[in-house]
């Protein structure tokens, strides 16, 4: 297995390759950019001029790529043009942020889904299946930004029982004190995203659990006389949960890169929010840094799933 691990990771060399040329340009081909007055109307044309000549901006767009690539390969993501920070520190800054909220959620998701999706599939067309699949509809046709909305509506205005701005109290001083004030901020939007990210979850295990139930195997191991129970946990079970293991990779990385909605919903510095407001200030060295890192993590996240499905079934190998 290790081989093919190897053999994947060398092919995905390439394709970040390609990946940053893309970014690259496109983001060249964004209209606007730091200096202009499109984002500040106070700077005079002659500074915009010689800053764009000190920062390389008139060189053509090959030359420009060939600099920022060997850059790259010495981990130099240049300077925010916004900020005024190496692009390294300020997305590590928000990175470990963004880390702490995608794991609460990720955890929050599976503790949450995989129950559902076992009681919804086990007791078919009962009323706790009736009852997780309105559940489901719900959360599946209500748009993410307004589901946040209500849920500070009503647990941080009506209730009062969560913040919901920022990552910590500013009145936090030492260290366990600023971990529970963390963690505290956290559990709201981690909470409120869980519930978003459980739907396809519950729907994949629960329509494995009910195909795996009138399989053949499932009923020789019942005309065995083997207990319900066990046929359901090692026979309908287990082989339910591989699409659930599929995902678990995809998911983790999805959280990582995917949590804009909930970070500006909540005004919580991760990388979500960074990556919004460098396109609003045509941050190109920003923005280039974070799609370029947003794809590296899909590509890794492909071959976690992989990896998992091979240790969870032995019968599949990952090509």
């Amino acid at each position: 297995m290790w081989k093919t691990v190897l053999r994947r990771v060398l092919v995905m060399i390439p394709q970040l390759l390609i990946l940053s040329f893309l970014v690259f340009v496109l983001a060249k081909m964004m209209p606007g950019d730091p200096f202009t007055g499109q984002i500040n109307p106070n700077l005079d044309p002659k500074q915009i001029i010689r800053l764009k000549h000190e920062l390389g901006l008139y060189d053509p767009v090959p030359v420009q790529y060939t600099r920022w690539l060997v850059n790259l390969f010495h981990g130099d993501l240049g300077q925010s043009y916004i900020q005024k920070v190496p692009v390294t520190s300020l997305i590590a800054d928000r990175a470990v942020n963004t880390f702490w909220l995608s794991l609460l959620t990720t955890v929050l998701t599976y503790v949450l889904a995989v129950p559902m999706g076992i009681i919804a599939g086990r007791h078919q067309d009962e009323w706790q299946d009736q009852g997780i699949q309105i559940f489901n509809y719900i959360t599946f046709a209500i748009p993410g930004f307004v589901f946040y909305i209500l849920g500070i509506w009503l647990f941080g205005f009506v209730l009062g029982w969560f913040p919901i701005t920022g990552s910590v109290s500013a009145s936090a001083s030492g260290f366990w004190e600023v971990v529970g004030s963390r963690f505290y901020h956290m559990v709201l939007p981690a909470l409120l995203f869980s519930l978003i990210t459980t739907t396809s979850i519950v729907q994949y295990l629960r329509t494995g659990i009910v195909d795996n139930k009138v399989e053949d195997y499932v009923r020789t191991a019942r005309s065995k006389g083997v207990p319900e129970n066990v046929v359901f946990d090692k026979h309908i079970l287990r082989n339910s949960l591989l699409p659930i293991a599929a995902f678990m990779g995809t998911t983790i990385t999805d959280l990582l890169g995917g949590s804009m909605i909930i970070e500006s919903v909540f005004s919580y510095p991760g990388m979500g929010k960074l990556f919004l407001d460098s396109i609003s200030e045509r941050d190109y060295t920003t923005l280039t840094a974070l799609i370029l890192l947003f794809g590296i993590l899909t590509l890794v996240g492909n071959l976690l799933s992989d990896i998992i499905m091979s240790i969870i079934d032995p019968r599949i190998r990952i090509q």
